[in-house]
């Protein structure tokens, strides 16, 4: 998963010349040999900060060769520099259900604990 206006890294195994990768939510871009053997190329590219979130392809055109990798990478939420570090715009359904849970354990843990100390002092 890789947020928007996040890097990506593309690695192309048998891509002895380099190519171009392209994708609906970037530019065209070089890939470039990068090992000694000459048997794989990489590109990085940044994901456009408008792009909707979901699976996206992938298509290389290397060595004389395209292919195409559906659903290859899957964009998600924003990215802000700086500080704070990465973060989606908004929470998502998972937020909410994770944060509810975490939410009702808490109270039927302090319940508990209620209880358990109430009972104690009658004795």
């Amino acid at each position: 998963m890789i947020a928007r206006g996040g890097q990506l890294v593309v690695t192309i195994d048998g891509c002895r010349e380099g190519g171009t990768m392209s994708s609906h939510v970037f530019s065209q871009a070089m890939l470039r040999p990068y090992d000694g053997a000459g048997e794989h190329a990489r590109g990085v590219v940044t994901i456009r900060d408008d792009a909707r979130p979901g699976t996206y392809d992938l298509t290389v055109d290397c060595d004389g060769r395209r292919m195409t990798q559906p659903s290859a990478f899957t964009v998600v939420g924003a990215v802000q520099g700086g500080v704070g570090g990465g973060t989606t715009t908004g929470a998502t359904p998972t937020d909410m259900a994770i944060g509810g849970g975490l939410m009702a354990a808490g109270v039927v843990g302090g319940g508990v604990l209620w209880m358990r100390r109430r009972s104690g002092r009658r004795s």
